[in-house]
């Protein structure tokens, strides 16, 4: 694909460092998320998802969270969460109940079963992260990371709040 815009498109186009940037980092990220997700899926079945809201809950106090905050952690719609929960609910992992201090407000609550299938898959989990992410990169290069997608999400949470 050609990197200049035609005569007369308004649209700033990347130049090829910032689209090998660009689609470097897109094929990076899908494919860590496909093989965390197929190594959850085929250890635990549990998906990298689900094992994501498990990690939330297993740090909130009395392993609750609101479903609106769950989402914020979570970085998905509402609905897209609600459904997520309802699956997780309907394997014993977690329950809803309503909030005590609004009563339009439903917390999810991970339960015993949950914490257990959390506690059987995050060691696997752990070691995945550091085989294909941490142990490629140097400490420079972690805290590269962290500063480039600390701002990037700083950017993106202007839009999103």
């Amino acid at each position: 694909m050609a990197t200049q815009a035609p005569p007369g498109d308004d649209a700033v186009w990347l130049d090829p460092a910032e689209m090998r940037a660009w689609r470097t980092f897109i094929d990076a990220s899908n494919r860590l998320d496909a093989v965390l997700n197929k190594s959850l899926s085929d250890n635990h079945d549990l998906a990298l998802a689900d094992y994501r809201i498990l990690v939330l809950l297993s740090e909130a106090d009395d392993f609750t969270l609101r479903m609106s905050e769950l989402a914020d952690g979570v970085v998905a719609s509402r609905s897209k969460l609600t459904h997520q929960v309802r699956r997780l609910e309907a394997t014993g992992m977690v329950t809803r109940v309503e909030c005590d201090s609004d009563r339009r407000g439903v917390n999810a609550v991970l339960t015993e079963a949950g914490l257990g299938r959390l506690k059987a898959a995050a060691p696997g989990h752990a070691a995945d992260v550091r085989r294909y992410m941490i142990d490629a990169l140097t400490g420079r290069q972690l805290r590269m990371l962290t500063d480039v997608f600390g701002t990037v999400d700083a950017r993106c949470r202007e839009v999103t709040t």
